[in-house]
């Protein structure tokens, strides 16, 4: 089985927030997932991201890819850089 970190998309039309989900790569975007990471609500003025480091970091370890939106979000949240330097040792 394939996993993928992806965002699943909730909220009403025109106002979307996203939930950031371990999810297999053949299941549809709002289908099923295996575990939830984390959160993602564009809209805010702060752009609210919230992720549990630690659960994406098990993820990332056990093989999961993520999409390219979830990369950068990572990114921005350093997760994408303490997973770089522990694959590095």
């Amino acid at each position: 089985m394939a996993v993928k970190l992806r965002l699943q998309r909730f909220g009403a039309k025109k106002r979307p927030y996203y939930r950031i989900v371990a999810a297999d790569s053949r299941s549809p975007r709002d289908g099923r997932f295996i575990e939830i990471v984390g959160t993602y609500h564009p809209l805010d003025e702060e752009n609210t991201i919230k992720i549990d480091e630690e659960k994406a970091l098990k993820w990332l370890n056990n093989g999961a890819q993520p999409t390219d939106t979830v990369r950068s979000l990572l990114s921005r949240m350093g997760i994408m850089k303490k997973f770089s330097k522990k694959r590095s040792k």
